[in-house]
């Protein structure tokens, strides 16, 4: 067997056979963790007295009013739980009169978030919640239920402190919904994607770096607290060679390149060792995450030091395992990377990491040579499997991504401290003399405006918009968020 120092992990090829299991299943990634929501009613109970105003403004006034204001929560997040695209636990709705009351509730150091159904009551509590380091989520009433007291003060008292500036840390007017939990959902989207990106784990083949930008990796530690783990090119040709000497795992490459190519609307348009080769890599880079337990990996000198030891291009083996739930980059450019990890773990999607151009009247084009053919992440998209550009080596697939689809366009500077967003429209997919993955893309701000605020290089692309969810992450990890629209 061969073996890989892993960071402080130890990896050794072991048969595929063994690998795979008794059903010969290809390895899988590990699902989302799921957001833990805490929901919290805050409520109090005034006491008539003569000749005075003894009661706040609210519809919740007795324990009868909290006990249906609980029904009616879990009713909500019931409704919630169903509609969410994204992994989200929600733990038993506590209401309280007294912050005291928290003392005994045993399930809120686990939670990632808070609800917090601010009907009245205390001012205080939601201090206690970001003390603990709770993400809080201030929700009011309107017409959705009993009116709430601190629909009318939440912004005077709790985010300006009697004062005409916010002096809340960590917490602003964005994280106030009323009424619509449709809200409340995109949020807790976002929280959930930034969950699973804070401190993931994702392999490096060849070494973490960055696009003209040696810090890159370094920053995206500091502001993701990613954990990167390193297999160098020495060791993963030996895990090449041990894989093409176990029958097992060849035979099994032959028989995904084979059905890869039948899949509707594939064509072949280079060798076809190069496929099997590339499933073959692909393979590879399975056993090396399911050993590293995670499910992101990239691979530095793609452009040339992959190819004699894979004997074909890593284009095609990332987008078979993009296509799968893994995420999967060529370049590893710290820069883009961390954007890539952030997206995929919020929309639940593949992301298209690619070399933009330059804008003009309205329109710009985007391209690489690994894009994902299941971009909605269910339906696979006619492709040309062609050489890869530069080289004109190896296998690279041509996705004819969808005409006429919105895509979220993430533009990650190369400091980390401003990432520029985009929403775009693909109104044609080329083939031009680039990078064999081409979409154009047709914006709305001005084109003069994109070309002075582009920052970085490489951009991320995904199917659909998340430009809230986006923004809403980012100004916890202290990145600004520039949406031109």
């Amino acid at each position: 067997m061969s073996g890989v120092a892993l960071g402080s992990m130890a990896f050794a090829w072991v048969s595929w056979a063994e690998a795979a299991g008794t059903n010969g299943a290809l390895p899988v990634p590990p699902p989302r963790k799921p957001l833990r929501v805490k929901p919290v009613l805050t409520y109090a109970t005034p006491q008539r007295a003569p000749k005075t105003s003894w009661r706040p403004w609210g519809g919740i006034q007795t324990e009868e009013d909290a006990k249906a204001e609980t029904a009616r929560i879990v009713e909500e997040l019931n409704k919630l739980r169903a509609d969410a695209d994204f992994p989200v636990e929600f733990l038993p709705v506590t209401a309280i009169r007294d912050p005291k009351q928290l003392e005994g509730v045993t399930d809120l150091a686990g939670a990632d978030t808070v609800l917090l159904y601010a009907a009245g009551g205390p001012s205080h509590v939601f201090q206690q919640f970001r003390d603990q380091g709770k993400d809080v989520i201030y929700f009011v009433r309107h017409k959705s239920g009993p009116v709430s007291l601190w629909y009318e003060i939440v912004s005077p008292i709790q985010l300006r402190g009697h004062t005409d500036e916010r002096v809340t840390k960590n917490f602003d007017e964005q994280d106030v919904v009323v009424d619509n939990m449709g809200e409340v959902l995109w949020r807790l989207r976002a929280l959930c994607g930034l969950k699973n990106t804070m401190g993931s784990r994702i392999v490096a083949i060849g070494g973490a770096s960055g696009w003209a930008h040696p810090r890159a990796p370094e920053l995206a530690k500091e502001r993701f607290k990613l954990d990167i783990q390193t297999v160098s090119y020495p060791d993963l040709t030996e895990l090449i060679k041990a894989a093409r000497a176990d029958r097992a795992a060849v035979a099994l490459a032959q028989k995904r390149a084979e059905a890869y190519l039948k899949l509707p609307g594939t064509t072949l348009e280079t060798e076809y060792k190069f496929v099997e080769n590339a499933m073959l890599l692909d393979q590879v880079f399975r056993a090396i995450m399911k050993q590293a337990d995670c499910r992101s990996i990239t691979i530095n000198e793609c452009m040339g030091t992959i190819m004699p030891i894979a004997e074909t291009t890593a284009c095609l083996t990332l987008s078979t395992l993009n296509d799968d739930g893994y995420m999967a980059f060529c370049e590893s450019d710290f820069v883009v990377v961390p954007s890539g990890i952030l997206l995929s773990n919020i929309s639940g999607r593949p992301v298209f990491l690619n070399d933009p151009t330059y804008p003009h009247e309205g329109l710009i084009t985007l391209a690489h040579c690994t894009g994902p053919r299941k971009m909605d992440g269910r339906t696979v998209e006619p492709a040309r499997i062609l050489t890869h550009f530069e080289s004109d080596y190896g296998a690279a697939p041509k996705v004819e991504m969808r005409k006429g689809q919105i895509t979220t366009n993430i533009l990650p500077g190369f400091k980390a401290e401003r990432w520029v967003g985009l929403l775009g429209e693909i109104v044609d997919s080329p083939f031009l003399a680039i990078c064999r993955d081409q979409i154009d893309i047709r914006f709305k701000c001005d084109s003069l405006q994109l070309a002075q605020r582009m920052p970085g290089f490489h951009w991320m692309t995904c199917y659909g918009d998340y430009s809230k969810e986006l923004g809403y992450a980012l100004k916890r990890v202290g990145i600004q968020w520039e949406f031109l629209g």
